[in-house]
């Protein structure tokens, strides 16, 4: 436990002690040190340590820690360019924001409580809020805070509701012991209440579509760090806690689960076809997480051996790939003040190295084998298939809007004609090529060895 809780501590005591001429690079560079570091917990998947009585790490929680840990040093690295600008405090105060955000999604899969895990799940929603209202690019930031509050806080009250029954009945919240229950519930009105309860703040947390409302919202308003932050790691957190919670929902729940996994399949239609008619590049690429967000939900409602191991990967490499994709849009966005995709394109022909970037995270979002998103699309794919062979109707047309929403992505922004106001751009910088290569270079050696994710 003190390999984890020493150098973040010592990080965010440099967010404050480093001087101010140095700041960016040294606080940088401890992230990536904390990231290297943190691959060996991949190692670690099989024998499932217990840190001690309250954290431990399994083959569930591993990968996606490596994930947040990774994700740090890109997200200070996106923020530089624009944050360098303010006073050296409020430069502070955000890096400490950031960290405290990572820092708190961390400990939430570290958790082994289901009761700490609840806390630690509800304490992201701070440090995301004030990044969104404080730093966020327009006036619709404030209702965008107002959307993540109440959708968020709708679906835990009926959370904390159900996990407080759970622990009165049978005297434990611990994930470990939870496997070796052998609960027989009845299917009455009070059961699939609690059933409901269990699942519906993850729900809103992944989004499923009908509560997505907020995701466009805030990914459109926050600064590239929220929105990265948000896209890699605080969406995962609502896969990781069904996954969590089927350890506490028997087999007895399967038939309540078919309509939810209908239904999210339709979102992943919807969601394909409504990215197909966004105009705003951010807004685009958040539909575009629902899309990907309603197959691990249909994944983790079905609970087979494959459709969990689809469901991580699909998450772990959405989070590299939707990452990288709203890294772009913003290097975009830095340069032209815009996010229409009309006011973007031609933009092949004046940065052709950031175009390679643009089709390979395109390509890689469109699941093109054998991308880690490939992987984890097939294997969700061939799980629903033999759940029920009529889902190969809603996962195809997915699928085929999925290529067309992603290819209208590419071609809207970087080919057509170049506009004349877009004639004397400055040059993408080194620091955007790195930021860029530690998101696609992990997805493209995760597909040497895509086991590290199952």
């Amino acid at each position: 436990m003190l390999t984890i809780i020493i150098p973040l501590a010592t990080l965010l005591l440099s967010t404050w002690l480093t001087p101010s001429k140095r700041l960016w690079e040294i606080i940088t560079t401890q992230s990536l040190i904390i990231a290297v570091m943190s691959t060996t917990w991949l190692m670690t998947q099989e024998t499932s340590p217990f840190l001690n009585n309250y954290f431990t790490i399994d083959g569930i929680s591993s990968p996606l820690l490596v994930l947040t840990c990774w994700l740090t040093a890109p997200t200070l690295l996106a923020s530089q360019s624009k944050l360098s600008k303010e006073p050296i405090s409020r430069q502070r105060t955000y890096i400490f924001t950031i960290i405290m955000l990572q820092v708190t999604t961390l400990l939430a899969f570290l958790a082994d409580s289901m009761i700490l895990f609840f806390i630690m799940f509800e304490a992201t929603m701070i440090p995301t809020l004030i990044v969104i209202t404080r730093w966020g690019a327009q006036k619709e930031r404030m209702l965008a805070g107002t959307y993540l509050i109440f959708y968020t806080l709708f679906g835990s009250m009926a959370l904390l509701t159900a996990l407080l029954y759970f622990h009165e009945t049978f005297g434990t919240m611990s994930i470990s012991l939870a496997k070796s229950f052998s609960a027989n519930y009845t299917l009455s009105t009070c059961s699939l209440t609690w059933w409901l309860a269990c699942l519906i703040a993850f729900l809103v947390k992944m989004p499923l579509y009908g509560v997505h409302l907020w995701l466009p919202k805030a990914h459109v308003e926050a600064p590239i760090a929220g929105s990265m932050i948000l896209a890699g790691t605080l969406l995962k957190l609502g896969g990781y806690g069904i996954l969590r919670m089927n350890a506490f929902i028997t087999d007895s729940f399967t038939p309540l689960a078919q309509p939810l996994v209908v239904f999210s399949l339709f979102g992943v239609l919807l969601s394909a076809i409504l990215c197909s008619r966004q105009t705003d590049l951010k807004s685009l690429i958040a539909f575009s997480s629902v899309s990907h967000m309603g197959l691990v939900i249909a994944a983790s409602m079905i609970k087979t051996e494959w459709s969990i191991i689809g469901s991580m990967v699909l998450m772990i490499s959405h989070g590299l790939v939707s990452s990288a994709l709203f890294c772009l849009a913003n290097t975009s966005y830095e340069r032209t003040n815009s996010r229409t995709l009309i006011l973007l394109q031609g933009t092949q022909i004046i940065f052709p190295l950031a175009a390679a970037w643009w089709l390979l995270a395109t390509l890689m979002n469109l699941a093109l084998p054998p991308s880690p998103n490939f992987i984890g699309e097939m294997s969700i794919l061939t799980s629903l298939f033999q759940w029920s062979n009529m889902t190969l109707i809603l996962t195809g047309l997915g699928v085929v809007f999925t290529t067309a929403y992603s290819l209208y992505m590419f071609w809207s922004s970087q080919r057509e004609h170049l506009p004349s106001h877009l004639n004397y751009l400055p040059p993408t910088h080194t620091r955007e090529h790195i930021l860029l290569a530690l998101h696609i270079l992990p997805a493209l050696l995760l597909m040497l060895k895509p086991t590290l994710m199952f």
